[in-house]
């Protein structure tokens, strides 16, 4: 459903009385590592944990691009950015494949409380050994009877220490079309969460490792069918890309008018420093940069609204958003001086937050190989 211009406004102006309840204490909260459930309440209580999901399950059933300009007034707004790349996570990796693939009696069972925020969902690609190549993982599931069979470990897992559901993919046979993703509870008997994992941003996002010891998963937690796997995976990481990169591009927006403010009121031998070209130059580059990457954010997102391929967009966004971001981090840090580098002007903090944009959900060199292949360029094939 596509929301009216009223609806988009009300939002927007929700967000904006939102922000600093969903911003008190972030500073806080990332140097203590701290994962805010009453935020997460909040998130929930407002309708931010079920915008793309069917009515009946409790979401407000927008589509692709209206949840991906609601998620960008919600990354502007907010300087709690854990919380949000903790949100969006949900929203892509638990919610999304299971409304979309879960069968019916598993998504009455779910998708309600995972709109409601009662239930905290992540999912489980990632393996130590194989990082972006999903198709090197070694974690297997065995069918036995009414259920498969669990084993292997995950890496990186996002929201994993404080999930109640994690949508865990694992290798079912040999080859390409061997790949199941699964519904997890975390209470399963043989699922063990390692420690949180202490990182360099978004800290306010827990992480952890899971370890799978012959976790039985009935039947019917399959999502989608066995086998498919990488059909799963692709849907539900365009939505990843988009829903969080919205987040991403909108604190770009919020630091770019800090930025400007800054520039205008700070003065240095008798000017304010946009006086300076060095400065104002700077400043009109990181307004294309976020200009740019609001527009390939759009396109793609109403593109992929519209089931279009979307197979390049989707590249050009990640690594034109994320590189964005990195640059407008970092230039912030720059243009406020010592304050920018101090811990209590929360600058340095956005610069470690953006720096894993770069990385997750694909890195900058995945998605230039992806789109050298997309273009017919002949790239090296895998494992010659």
């Amino acid at each position: 459903m596509t929301a009216t211009t009223q609806e988009r406004t009300a939002f927007a102006d929700l967000l904006v009385r939102l922000g600093p309840e969903l911003s008190d204490g972030h500073l806080d909260d990332d140097r203590d590592h701290r994962f805010r459930r009453d935020k997460w309440r909040r998130l929930a209580e407002v309708g931010l944990l079920g915008l793309p999901f069917p009515a009946e399950y409790g979401g407000a059933a927008l589509d692709v691009a209206d949840t991906v300009g609601i998620l960008r007034a919600l990354g502007e707004h907010c300087l709690d950015q854990g919380l949000v790349f903790s949100a969006t996570t949900q929203l892509a990796s638990t919610g999304t494949p299971l409304a979309r693939f879960g069968s019916e009696p598993l998504k009455a069972r779910y998708l309600p409380g995972v709109c409601a925020g009662e239930l905290i969902g992540a999912h489980a690609i990632t393996e130590s050994g194989g990082g972006s190549d999903a198709l090197a993982m070694r974690t297997t599931a065995r069918h036995d009877g009414d259920a498969y069979v669990l084993s292997g470990a995950k890496a990186y897992v996002s929201n994993g220490p404080v999930a109640d559901l994690i949508v865990v993919y694992a290798r079912t046979g040999t080859g390409a079309t061997a790949l199941t993703p699964f519904l997890v509870r975390t209470d399963s008997p043989g699922v063990v969460r390692g420690a949180p994992i202490e990182k360099m941003g978004l800290r306010t996002s827990p992480m952890c490792e899971l370890f799978l010891d012959d976790v039985r998963v009935p039947d019917d937690h399959v999502l989608g069918y066995e086998g498919g796997g990488l059909l799963v995976l692709d849907y539900v990481m365009k939505r990843e890309i988009l829903y969080s990169f919205a987040a991403t591009v909108g604190r770009m927006a919020g630091r770019l008018e800090r930025l400007i403010g800054h520039a205008n009121t700070r003065e240095s031998f008798g000017a304010p420093i946009a006086a300076y070209q060095a400065v104002s130059h700077r400043i009109a580059d990181l307004k294309i940069g976020y200009e740019t990457s609001r527009l390939w954010l759009e396109h793609t997102a109403a593109a992929l609204a519209a089931h279009r391929d979307v197979a390049e967009d989707i590249a050009i966004t990640k690594l034109v958003a994320s590189e964005a971001a990195v640059a407008s981090a970092q230039a912030a840090v720059q243009l406020f001086g010592g304050a920018g580098y101090m811990s209590e002007y929360g600058l340095e903090k956005e610069l470690r937050d953006n720096v894993a944009a770069t990385i997750y959900s694909g890195s900058s060199e995945i998605q230039r190989d992806r789109l050298a292949a997309l273009v017919g360029l002949r790239t090296r094939k895998a494992g010659r």
